[in-house]
């Protein structure tokens, strides 16, 4: 089945990876979107001399949850059937970009609602070492959120997925920063949506890259995550057993 696909790219002075990035993901994807989150360096510049390329632009930098928010909002009000993310930092393969949107009507011709890249599903060669803090909090939120709602996730977090338009509306996206994805899998949950993994290269160009201020502390950034989650739980009238929801 043929779909009308999106590609979309939440970015916030992201100079370093555009020209080597957006490229690429137009070989793979007719249609691309860029989200430009309040950028302060040369990444509206850049943008502003592609060809191809749909832009919108935050006018100050809101966070990695609402540049997801954008992408939805634009998908559904011009009719897409599919919808990518991508991030802008190097570490997807846009390539795999057609495999994913293939993947959301398997071979029986069910349809999935969700297919979600994981970097743990299998081993590529090549993978890098995820950064030790960042590969702990993904597994302990990877392992909590399979508890709580019998999911079988391998990666809570990565950034590379591919949706069914149709299934857009039903999320109510409030979390702008770099949770989002915390409420975008509750939400999934109480609407029984169906979700895929698909694997994904695990590719580490920058190691200390900055989540800002002081979400750069995996305890607090652990304990945003678990206020997100409590929170969405309760909002979504869903409850969960296991440890430290």
């Amino acid at each position: 089945m043929a779909m009308r696909q999106l590609t979309a790219l939440p970015v916030f002075n992201e100079e370093a990876h555009l020209l080597d990035v957006l490229p690429e993901v137009r070989k793979y994807s007719q249609d691309v979107l860029v989200v430009d989150d309040g950028s302060t360096d040369r990444t509206p510049h850049l943008l502003s001399e592609m060809d191809g390329i749909q832009v919108i632009r935050h006018h100050r930098n809101m966070g990695y949850g609402a540049g997801l928010k954008t992408a939805f909002d634009y998908a559904i009000e011009h009719g897409y059937d599919a919808l990518v993310t991508i991030d802008c930092d190097g570490q997807h393969e846009p390539q795999l970009i057609p495999a994913m949107v293939a993947a959301l009507v398997d071979e029986d011709g069910h349809l999935a609602d969700i297919v979600s890249g994981s970097r743990y599903l299998k081993d590529f060669e090549g993978d890098n070492f995820a950064p030790e803090d960042r590969r702990r909090i993904n597994m302990q939120i990877t392992r909590q959120l399979n508890e709580c709602f019998g999911l079988s996730l391998t990666d809570a977090f990565c950034g590379f997925k591919a949706y069914r338009v149709e299934s857009l509306p039903k999320f109510d996206i409030t979390e702008l920063g770099y949770a989002m994805p915390l409420q975008h899998w509750v939400q999934a949950v109480r609407h029984e949506m169906v979700i895929r993994e698909f694997p994904v290269p695990r590719i580490y160009l920058d190691e200390k890259r900055s989540f800002g201020g002081s979400l750069d502390d995996a305890r607090k950034r652990m304990a945003y995550y678990q206020e997100v989650l409590r929170r969405e739980m309760a909002q979504q009238h869903l409850d969960c057993g296991c440890p430290g929801a």
